[in-house]
């Protein structure tokens, strides 16, 4: 091999070893600071990391994301994307790409992942039901029909949440139930159904250490308490003059009750129809206080310390977040992202808050101390903001 050969080999190996290494690079990044934002226009995610505030990089070809939500694998390197034309695609954050996809219904509506990380469960509207995939391969593992009545007709499926001891929990729309799936031991779950709960249940949450279960009804006022402590004890109904009430006021968007601030003894709701967002005491779950705000709320959420709870609005309002101080229960900061506010999410600490902007291409990253804004990131209509911590914290 003469000199000029070696020199051409030399060179060849160099730039192979500086690809190996930059792959290497990219393989050990830690995920902890990472997130993907819902592009639902477009069918498309956009991978972020908090620490500098960027767009590392974005999957398409996602299909129809207008309800999108997303859970994380426990290391929280897989992003779970739960597509409302019944796609689930298993999203590889660190290689940006997309490492499974399945179409497994006809309509869905989100899902959930076990307490082990093992399982990824899909609520559908069509056909009505959950469906209970493994995490790994998204090989089917459990098919549950949401049956009810004398002719087993099949229900929608709304408000699924992981719970501890290998569990989820959902409401049936149509049937006004709500079952528990429990996997603690078999891959064929244990059911448990409590029927005659409210008119059509549209949403639900759990409390973050697991207990409660409440999903709001859409066909009646009022709301449905599920202790998951003492199952026996069966559903309670609370706040029963929780709703759009006697005086049919328009919704523009009913709230989000997985949006819902739970901050040590109360919890902040928004109200439905209504400029007003309610103070409730989760001792006995009564009405303490009612604070007018900008528009109808939305999204109601507390910053990780309980010590704000951020405000968002439905259309024509939604231009416009109000920030309420927990301590004094009165609205202390008004700000205007722009127009279509639409989602936003606490890092870790709490110490920034991002913020869709739908309508102007953008998320938008608060100080959450000051207040200012500390930066801008361009996205095609922008909509669900989802971190990686999701992936340690019940119900998300």
């Amino acid at each position: 091999m003469n000199i000029k050969t070696m020199k051409q080999f030399m060179a060849r190996l160099f730039m192979v070893a500086a690809v190996v290494m930059l792959s290497a690079c990219t393989m050990m990044r830690a995920t902890g600071d990472m997130g993907v934002v819902i592009e639902r226009a477009t069918g498309s995610v956009s991978i972020i990391e908090t620490t500098n505030r960027s767009i590392l990089g974005r999957v398409e070809n996602l299909g129809d994301l207008s309800h999108a939500t997303v859970v994380y694998s426990r290391d929280q390197r897989y992003a779970y994307v739960f597509g409302r034309d019944g796609g689930l695609t298993k999203i590889d954050i660190l290689n940006r790409s997309i490492a499974k996809r399945i179409i497994q219904s006809g309509n869905s509506i989100g899902g959930a992942i076990s307490q082990d990380g093992r399982l990824i469960a899909v609520s559908n509207y069509k056909p009505g039901g959950v469906r209970v995939f493994d995490a790994a391969s998204l090989e089917l593992i459990a098919d549950i029909p949401a049956t009810y009545g004398k002719d087993n007709q099949l229900s929608k499926v709304v408000g699924l949440v992981d719970v501890p001891g290998q569990q989820f929990v959902f409401s049936l729309y149509d049937a006004g139930e709500i079952w528990v799936a429990d996997f603690s031991e078999s891959k064929q779950p244990k059911l448990k159904k409590f029927k005659k709960i409210g008119r059509q249940p549209y949403d639900a949450l759990i409390t973050s250490e697991g207990r409660y279960y409440i999903a709001g009804l859409f066909g009646e006022d009022g709301l449905a308490l599920l202790d998951m402590w003492n199952l026996e004890n069966g559903v309670k109904r609370i706040m029963n003059d929780y709703g759009r009430g006697k005086e049919k006021l328009p919704v523009y968007k009913m709230p989000h009750l997985e949006g819902w601030a739970m901050t040590g003894d109360y919890a902040f709701i928004p109200a439905v129809g209504r400029h007003e967002v309610l103070v409730i005491n989760r001792k006995d779950w009564q009405e303490v206080k009612r604070i007018p705000v900008h528009g109808q709320p939305v999204f109601v959420m507390a910053s990780p310390d309980h010590h704000k709870v951020w405000v968002n609005f439905a259309f024509p309002d939604n231009d416009t977040l109000q920030i309420i101080d927990t301590a004094t229960l009165k609205i202390e900061k008004q700000l205007k992202p722009g127009k279509a506010v639409l989602h936003m999410e606490f890092t870790p600490k709490g110490e920034e808050v991002w913020v869709s902007v739908r309508d102007e291409n953008r998320v938008r990253v608060y100080n959450t101390r000051t207040y200012e804004e500390v930066a801008q990131l361009e996205m095609k209509k922008p909509s669900g903001i989802f971190l990686t911590q999701r992936a340690h914290r019940i119900g998300l």
